[in-house]
This record gives structure tokens, sequence and C-alpha cells, in this order.
């Protein structure tokens, strides 16, 4: 871990916004293979109520995962991560991950995440995660 677990308390925080910018479902659809209509076809998002085409929830889930590896230094150092898809997130929201350490345990230590768009809703709820050596 690039951040040295000796170096973590507890209280310790980060924050980190993304912008889901305008082709961010088109890129993720490709890499992931999952092309739902609800992910890449404005229409069919609104037919169905969902105001437009909504992300991936993994990739949300991957925006939390990013932050954390950058704070770390270190992508192997996550070593656990878990979430609740709560609402939608569109194509144009920012995304704020804050996370703070709440258990710092031999070389292991847990953040509780919050994980909102621009107006403060929870995208994600009861994230954690687990990051060490």
């Amino acid at each position: 871990m690039a951040k040295n677990i000796k170096d973590v308390k507890v209280g310790d925080s980060f924050t980190a916004k993304e912008e889901v910018d305008r082709y961010r479902a088109i890129y993720y659809a490709g890499a992931s293979g999952d092309f739902n209509p609800i992910h890449i076809d404005p229409e069919f998002g609104q037919m169905v109520g969902l105001g437009g085409v909504i992300l991936h929830g993994l990739c949300t889930l991957g925006f939390a995962a990013k932050s954390i590896t950058d704070w770390t230094g270190d992508p192997g150092a996550l070593k656990k991560l878990k979430c609740r898809f709560a609402k939608p997130v569109h194509l144009g929201d920012v995304i704020t991950t804050e996370a703070k350490v709440t258990a710092v345990e031999g070389s292991r230590a847990t953040l509780e995440i919050k994980v909102t768009n621009q107006d403060g809703v929870d995208v994600l709820t009861m994230v954690s995660a687990e990051v060490g050596e």
C-alpha cells in the first residue's frame, strides 16, 4: 500500500468528485458488454420513466473504488468494497465520494463512505470498504 497503513488513523478522511460525461454510459457499455437500452438509448430511458439514460450502477461504484485507490496510491490496497445501489445516476451528474476511516486493526483500515450526486442525494448507500496490505 503506497499510503502506509501505520500512518492511517481513525477519523482520516478524503473527498473526490467525478463528472458523468455524456459518453460515460456508452464507454461502460462497451467495456462491460451491458447494452441494456436504459443505459444507451435516451428515448427508451424516457419511455420507462427514468428521465433518459442512466449510468450503470457498477460504473458508479467504480467511481467510489477509484477514489479509494487514488487515496491509497495502490489499487491492490482495496481489499473489500460493498454498497447498495439507491438512486439512478444521469449523464451530467457530478458524483461526490466522501470517505472516513472508522477503524484500524493491524494492517487493515475500514472506511465508511457516502456517495451523492450534485443535489446531495445518496446514489449509493451502506457503502463501506476495507483497505490494507
